[in-house]
């Protein structure tokens, strides 16, 4: 895990690099609203962070969409320092984070199962309690 305050550290960047994608890329070609900030891992120095990103729909695009974020990084350090003081400013690093995407397959694969075989999933209502 980490110390409390790198703990608040990665969640004030999560919240600051979403807001600040959505504001440096909101009139331009790229799809910012497809991007979603799922976590940020700050080096323990704060140095470094890396910056997990989910990205709904491009599926034929996503390296290319997360190489143009790591391009643009120091837009958004531009934009970070101004709300956010901290001693050092850490460099950025994007990274596609698939978790989401893992989730969304393994709800699909669920529901497909129920269709299936509802009778296995039929809730009765009743519960195995004993006495």
């Amino acid at each position: 895990m980490g110390t409390p305050r790198l703990i608040r550290v990665n969640e004030l960047l999560k919240r600051e690099i979403a807001e600040d994608l959505y504001r440096n890329f909101a009139g331009s070609d790229f799809d910012a609203a497809a991007i979603t900030v799922t976590r940020v891992e700050c080096a323990p120095d704060l140095r470094d962070a890396n910056v997990f990103v989910s990205i709904f729909g491009h599926e034929d695009n996503r390296d290319g969409m997360i190489s143009y974020l790591n391009r643009h990084r120091q837009e958004i350090i531009r934009l970070m320092v101004k709300r956010v003081k901290l001693k050092y400013t850490p460099r950025l690093h994007f990274v596609h984070d698939e978790s989401l995407e893992g989730g969304d397959h393994i709800l699909s694969m669920l529901a497909e199962m129920e269709r299936e075989n509802p009778e296995v999933f039929k809730d009765d209502g009743k519960t195995d309690e004993k006495s």
